[in-house]
């Protein structure tokens, strides 16, 4: 397998996409995977598709990850270099009614990930955490330097035991791994559960959005084309431990071991009536609001530390919402063909 083919699973997925874009554009070849469940619209996964399948150096393997000869199989074929793994079951909320769906795709589906990696002699794994492992967690801004021990969801404890697993296999096996924290990444082709993408439905619809904890909620939203650039930057700094004196206490970002997890964030909360805001300008419409209560396993606040992704790579999210909203809310009236 050439040096410059990548894996990405949940190619099909938001961020899959734009990053598979980016990969392309700098030269890689791209292995995409996907299972196109029905998690949301699978129209909407499939039309991602159709954006890269126009690029001969793509091509596309329909796979679930929890199938284990399966994706045992693609690794011995293909022997990937690099796995830029993005595919699971995201969700806060779902993750209250469906926790099977969690355990599957995000724990077992990981497992199967990296016994390919340790198998097959990859280089550098890059995988999807997310901010929601800071759960409990108060001081601002988040820091990976921080302890995450306290999830407030079942989404959230599978990311943090996705960091776990790859640090194991890191110190077993001295396979080279990058967790990814997101900060509320979005963007055009944005998923559908997502806030953004609700705010501008119920708005278009003349629906009540919906706002918890009585609207008082700030997001460190991320543009997605900030999140694709930190990543490719990271391809090629893979981690390769850091030693520490015996009696030092451990740091939870780094390790001795070939392992570290950045937070991909903008660095810079926005309040959520600051978004209706800004999408109701782009569409010209006023939105109705419902103020409800907080959520399980919702947080008020999340803030991205991003300096040590500023020390790794040189590059800190730059993106201002303005731009990003406007962006997205051209891309969602021509999706929907909206005049």
């Amino acid at each position: 397998m050439s040096e410059k083919t990548i894996l990405v699973t949940g190619a099909a997925g938001f961020i899959g996409l734009h990053l598979s874009q980016k990969l392309l554009q700098a030269g890689y070849k791209v292995v995409g995977l996907d299972n196109i469940n029905s998690y949301y619209d699978p129209k909407l996964k499939e039309a991602r598709l159709d954006v890269l399948k126009n690029d001969p150096s793509f091509s596309f393997v329909k796979l679930d990850l929890v199938d284990r000869s399966g994706v045992a199989e693609l690794f011995s074929a293909k022997r990937f270099p690099v796995v830029i793994h993005l595919a699971a079951q995201a969700g806060v909320r779902y993750s209250i009614e469906n926790p099977h769906a969690y355990v599957d795709a995000n724990l077992e589906g990981f497992i199967n990930i990296l016994e390919g990696c340790r198998h097959n002699e990859c280089r550098h794994l890059l995988y999807a955490s997310s901010s929601s492992v800071y759960g409990a967690n108060t001081k601002l801004p988040f820091s990976v330097h921080d302890s995450v021990d306290h999830p407030v969801s079942l989404y959230a404890a599978s990311k943090k035991a996705n960091e776990l697993m790859a640090h194991a296999y890191s110190h077993l096996y001295r396979i080279p791994s990058t967790g990814l924290r997101f900060f509320t990444v979005y963007g055009p082709w944005g998923r559908p559960d997502m806030a953004m993408f609700l705010f501008a439905k119920a708005i278009l619809e003349g629906k009540p959005i919906k706002l918890f904890n009585h609207g008082d909620m700030r997001r460190d939203f991320t543009y997605v084309d900030d999140v694709t650039e930190a990543i490719v930057r990271l391809i090629d700094h893979a981690p390769v431990g850091q030693a520490k004196a015996p009696d030092a206490t451990p740091d939870p970002g780094t390790s001795a071991a070939p392992w570290r997890v950045f937070n991909v964030g903008n660095n810079h909360p926005e309040e959520l009536s600051k978004v209706v805001e800004i999408l109701e300008k782009e569409f010209g419409r006023k939105a109705a609001k419902e103020m409800l209560p907080m959520q399980p396993g919702d947080v008020p606040a999340t803030y991205a530390d991003v300096d040590d992704l500023m020390r790794e790579v040189g590059f800190r999210p730059s993106t201002t919402i303005e731009d990003g909203i406007a962006r997205f809310a051209a891309w969602y009236r021509e999706y929907h063909q909206l005049s």
